[in-house]
């Protein structure tokens, strides 16, 4: 039996399967999360005090930082990044 992936790419198999959009949504939300937690590291930020200053809850702030949790608004997104002096930016590649 031939194997019908062999010379073809991990992004043509996602497809194929019918996952790529939710397996590039989880990767991109993991990097997110990456680099807010390590901001609010390197400015010494508790959840309780990073959720006071975006105006959220802890809860909110925890949905934010759940690497799986890919339903995030923009807005949460903005006020994290102005929280940690940074700028939001989204383009399509």
């Amino acid at each position: 039996m031939k194997n019908k992936h062999i010379g073809s790419n991990f992004d043509g198999f996602l497809e194929e399967e019918g996952i790529l959009a939710e397996t590039e949504a989880i990767a991109v939300k993991r990097v997110i999360t990456f680099q807010i937690k390590q901001m609010m590291k390197k400015r010494h930020l508790t959840k309780t005090a990073m959720a006071n200053e975006m105006n959220t809850s802890r809860s909110a702030l925890d949905r934010l930082l759940d690497p799986t949790n890919v339903s995030i608004t923009l807005q949460t997104l903005e006020r994290a990044a102005l929280v940690l002096g940074k700028k939001l930016k989204i383009e399509l590649a």
